[in-house]
C-alpha cells in the first residue's frame, strides 16, 4: 500500500503550520510535509503528490484587502514556474481527484474567498459566501462549544454525534452569504457542519460570547456537498491532546483532544479511498 501523504502550506503570513503537521501525524498520516508557497510556485513541490491539503491559520498578507483576499487572488492567477500551468489548476485537479482539503481560520477565509466553499454544482472558483469582521468589533481569543450536524456529509466530522470544544482566535470570523438562496442551499444540504452552541451542544446560539463573531445561523464550519472540502474558524490542531485544554489540571480528561478526530477521519478516508 502506498504511503498516505499530507501537506501543510505556509508563507505570506500563515501560522500554526507546526501544530497542523503534528495533528496530521497524530491522526495517522505516514508522511506530512510543510511547504512554503514559494516551493509550490517554483514547481519544486506539487500538490498532485499529496492526498490531504491543510490551509492553516494566520494573517495572510497582513489581511490587506480583507482576510486572505490577497492570497486568494494570488493563487487564482499565479503561474507555476517552468510551464504554462497556473497554480489554481493544481487546486482544481486536487479536488477532482477526490482528495481532501481542510481550511482552518485564515485557511477557511482563503477557501471562501477563492470560491472553494460551498462548492455548489462542482463550481469551486465562484465566491458565494464570506467571512468578515466580528460583530463585537475586536479580536476574539476564547474557547467555544460547537454543535455538530450528524447528517452532514463532511468526511472530517464522522463520529461526532453531539459536539466538540475548540478554541477560536480571529478578528474576521463572521460567516455571511451572498443571498438567502445560498443560505437555504447550505441548510438543505447539511453543509453547516458545526455551529456555535451552548455548553450542552443542544441549541445553536447567536448570543455573544458563545457565538464570538455573530455568524449567520451560528455557522462555525462549512463543507462542500462531497464532504471532502471543509473550512472552520475554530482551531482543531490546537486541541489534539488533553494538556491543551484550559482545565487540564482540574478535570479528568481523555488523552485525545476533541480536534484530533478531524485528522484521524482524514487519514482513514485516504487509506480507504485514495491509496
Amino acid at each position: 500500500m502506498k504511503q498516505t501523504r499530507a501537506i501543510v502550506i505556509t508563507g505570506n503570513g500563515t501560522n500554526c503550520e507546526m501544530e497542523a503537521a503534528h495533528a496530521c501525524r497524530l491522526g495517522g498520516f505516514d508522511e506530512t510535509v510543510i511547504a512554503h508557497i514559494a516551493e509550490i510556485l517554483s514547481g519544486e513541490i506539487r500538490l498532485d503528490d499529496f492526498h490531504f491539503l491543510n490551509l492553516t491559520g494566520g494573517f495572510l498578507d497582513g489581511d490587506d484587502l480583507g482576510s486572505a483576499k490577497a492570497q486568494a487572488n494570488r493563487l487564482k492567477n499565479a503561474a507555476v514556474a517552468g510551464g504554462d500551468e497556473k497554480l489554481v489548476d493544481q487546486f482544481t485537479r486536487f479536488i477532482a481527484a477526490g482528495k481532501l482539503i481542510l481550511g482552518v481560520c485564515n485557511g477557511f477565509q482563503l477557501m471562501v474567498k477563492m470560491g472553494m466553499l460551498p462548492g455548489f454544482d462542482g463550481e469551486y472558483l465562484h465566491q458565494a459566501v464570506t467571512l468578515t469582521h466580528n460583530d463585537c468589533g475586536r479580536f476574539q481569543d476564547r474557547w467555544t462549544y460547537l454543535k455538530a450536524d450528524p447528517a452532514s456529509p463532511s468526511v472530517f466530522t464522522l463520529g461526532i454525534n453531539k459536539g466538540i470544544y475548540l478554541p477560536v482566535r480571529h478578528g474576521e470570523g463572521k460567516f455571511l452569504c451572498d443571498s438567502d438562496a445560498t443560505l437555504a442551499r447550505i441548510e438543505a444540504g447539511h453543509l453547516a457542519v458545526l455551529r456555535y452552541s451552548d455548553a450542552e451542544y443542544i441549541q445553536p446560539t447567536m448570543e455573544f460570547p458563545a457565538n464570538p463573531n455573530g455568524s449567520i445561523n451560528a455557522i462555525a464550519a462549512l463543507c462542500d456537498p462531497t464532504g471532502r472540502l471543509m473550512g472552520l474558524m475554530p482551531h482543531p490542531e490546537a486541541f489534539v491532546h488533553y494538556t491543551q485544554h484550559p482545565r487540564w489540571t482540574r478535570e479528568n480528561l481523555p488523552e485525545e483532544g476533541d480536534g484530533l478526530i478531524l485528522y484521524k477521519n482524514a487519514a482513514e478516508y485516504v487509506r480507504n479511498n485514495l491509496v
